[in-house]
């Protein structure tokens, strides 16, 4: 049956499965999340490690200063580290990135962007904080053994705001109890009041996706991300630990996608979506944490990996 707009949105608030999206950090880099899965002769499939000589040259990147709107990760389609510079990468900073690669020859390759890098804090009608002026949105249920309930935003969001409403200046649904960034970017908030808080993502046409578990992604899956201020948008995984550096710090093994986001749908999840096949069902991927472009225009996001923000707060997808 379709259901109003504002029904729906209060609905999916409430029950903390609006899956607006997030902007903002990562995890450490790993040598071991490097390896890759690729089909073999006789259809086996074996973890193929990037050569040495890219690990050398991520772990130099990673140790560098900080120089806010660039990004970084490993191309194994080129054989090298891609960095991604915005347009405020220019001046003294351009100087100092330029500085940085030199030395690492033909192991890097340097494209600029058009659109400027950033967390995905502000606007948005999603969650919003109490204690400080901020709109994020929300990822994912989770339950805990012997604990609250709760749901996993990001924690560019979660570190600032305590306090959280499902409408601006309302009462109090959730706490944050634990948030990481940067580094990392992800939050958990237990629920304080008793609204209903099923595990599903809002795909704002009227329809909701149960969600089922959690996994990492891969290069090549087809997802979805939704959020509160841009709704649902689709698109392709294209790489996974990427390094991006905000003007509020570096976070580490992001996943990298091609769907579009905009300023409040932070901390809204990302799922797998095929709109060809006929699931009902959908699996956890990733937490908004930032990106670059819009929705008008296209743009590139980057999510915290979901399973990582589980592992930290001993949570599962119910």
């Amino acid at each position: 049956m379709q259901r109003s707009l504002p029904f729906r949105r209060t609905a999916a608030l409430a029950a903390a499965a609006l899956a607006a999206l997030a902007a903002a950090s990562l995890s450490p880099f790993s040598p071991d999340a490097a390896a890759r899965a690729h089909t073999v002769e006789g259809g086996e499939s074996r973890a193929v490690r990037a050569p040495d000589p890219l690990m050398a040259t991520m772990a130099t990147l990673d140790r560098s200063e900080l120089i806010p709107g660039t990004a970084w990760g490993v191309d194994p389609r080129l054989n090298r580290v891609v960095v991604e510079a915005d347009p405020t990468v220019k001046g003294a900073r351009l100087a100092r990135l330029t500085t940085l690669l030199k030395p690492l020859g033909k192991t890097v390759e340097l494209r600029r962007t058009t659109t400027r890098l950033t967390t995905l804090i502000e606007g948005g009608d999603a969650i919003h904080g109490r204690d400080y002026s901020a709109t994020c949105s929300l990822g994912f249920n989770v339950r805990r053994a012997g604990a609250p309930d709760a749901f996993l935003t990001a924690g560019h969001c979660g570190n600032p705001v305590k306090s959280w409403a499902t409408t601006r200046g309302g009462p109090q649904f959730a706490r944050t109890a634990r948030s990481s960034f940067p580094g990392n970017d992800h939050a958990l908030a237990r629920y304080t009041a008793g609204v209903p808080h099923w595990s599903a993502v809002d795909l704002h046409n009227g329809r909701w996706l149960p969600v089922t578990g959690a996994r990492d992604a891969v290069v090549g899956d087809r997802v979805a991300r939704s959020g509160a201020t841009t709704g649902t948008h689709l698109g392709t995984v294209t790489a996974l630990n990427q390094t991006v550096t905000y003007r509020e710090g570096r976070v580490y093994g992001l996943v990298r996608t091609n769907a579009c986001a905009e300023p409040g749908d932070s901390g809204g999840p990302l799922f797998t979506y095929d709109p060809d096949g006929t699931s009902l069902v959908t699996t956890a991927l990733g937490l908004l944490s930032g990106g670059s472009g819009n929705c008008s225009r296209g743009g590139t996001t980057y999510y915290q990996p979901v399973t990582e923000a589980l592992a930290a707060y001993g949570a599962s997808i119910p």
